[in-house]
């Protein structure tokens, strides 16, 4: 029981310490793990906002904005043009 006490300890305290470390280092020093190009992902959202902003106004029916806003999740800009 003492035993596994300690343990845990030490795994709280090594947590602490990473957590510390990283806060002390300088962000430019972090890379994220799975880094997104920013273009495409600011792309693709603008496409979601036009997308969005069609079914609004009613320019394109249910059906064409679901497979548009499928091929968005897909990671795709939808066709242009071919308003439904």
């Amino acid at each position: 029981m003492i035993t596994a006490a300690a343990v845990l300890q030490l795994l709280v305290l090594a947590g602490a310490l990473y957590d510390t470390g990283g806060l002390l280092t300088s962000p430019g020093a972090r890379r994220p793990m799975w880094p997104r190009p920013r273009r495409g992902r600011a792309a693709l959202e603008a496409a979601e906002r036009q997308l969005v902003e069609q079914r609004l106004h009613g320019r394109i029916d249910a059906a064409a904005y679901r497979e548009r806003m499928r091929s968005i999740a897909d990671g795709r800009r939808p066709r242009a043009g071919h308003h439904g």
